[in-house]
């Protein structure tokens, strides 16, 4: 029987590389994409070469409470199930906190740590019903170890890690495994326009010495979803090359 994963932040570097991941692992994927963005989902559909059996485009506002619930409420009718949620929806609006404005930090906090909120919980209960699901939020080295510039950053990415255990300790007696990835840094198009300069620098601070490619990440994922992970939940998987050591 087909599996079904939906996807927050999917047209991104590691957005992408995970929705194609999934598609090549057997599942029809739902890709979600902001309020009035589907020209430029469809775009990325396209470019990407998914068919609408891989892949169907879902216009939904991640910051949005009361729409959430509808529109997911409503996606469990059409589609039957979602096996797999993957909490990948995520903004920085950096500064140092002397500076920052309430606005950034509210940005920042709606879309990366209260849109896990909004997306996992009108699913959460029908994993338990059906007994078994899995949950994926994609977090960040940043949120482990903090970064300069990036209190809201840091602040939702730590907030998605403790999310995730407790969250674990409820969804285990019915088979829903809640985990997290973190990510350092990768090579997605939007770090690939760094000054070239600025990049090795970036490449100098870890042992690895290079970036982390997006289907480094992905795989990562899949690993976690996998039957092969079926004994693993609340925990953190980092994939940092070395950056940060726990």
């Amino acid at each position: 029987m087909e599996k079904i994963a939906l996807i927050t932040g999917s047209k991104g570097g590691i957005g992408s590389a995970i929705t194609s991941q999934l598609v090549k692992d057997g599942y029809r994927v739902i890709a979600t994409h902001s309020t009035g963005k589907r020209e430029c989902a469809q775009k990325w559909f396209e470019v990407n070469k998914f068919t609408s059996d891989q892949v169907r485009l879902f216009e939904l506002d991640v910051t949005d409470t009361q729409q959430c619930a509808e529109r997911l409420r409503q996606l469990l009718e059409d589609e039957g199930t979602v096996d797999v949620v993957i909490n990948n929806a995520g903004i920085t609006k950096d500064g140092v906190f002397k500076k920052m404005t309430a606005q950034s930090w509210k940005d920042v906090i709606d879309t990366n740590l209260n849109s896990v909120f909004n997306v996992t919980q009108p699913l959460f209960a029908p994993m338990c019903e059906k007994g078994g699901g899995r949950v994926i939020n994609i977090s960040s080295v940043n949120g482990i170890k903090g970064q300069f510039g990036q209190t809201n950053y840091s602040a939702a990415k730590a907030g998605m890690i403790g999310f995730t255990k407790a969250l674990a300790a409820e969804g285990a007696r019915s088979g829903v495994t809640v985990n997290a990835v973190a990510p350092g840094y990768t090579m997605t198009p939007m770090v690939e326009m760094m000054k070239p300069e600025t990049l090795d620098f970036i490449k100098g601070q870890i042992p690895m010495g290079r970036l982390a490619a997006s289907d480094e990440i992905a795989k990562a994922v899949s690993f976690l979803i996998s039957d092969a992970g079926a004994y693993i939940t609340g925990e953190t998987l980092s994939v940092n090359g070395g950056l940060h050591m726990q």
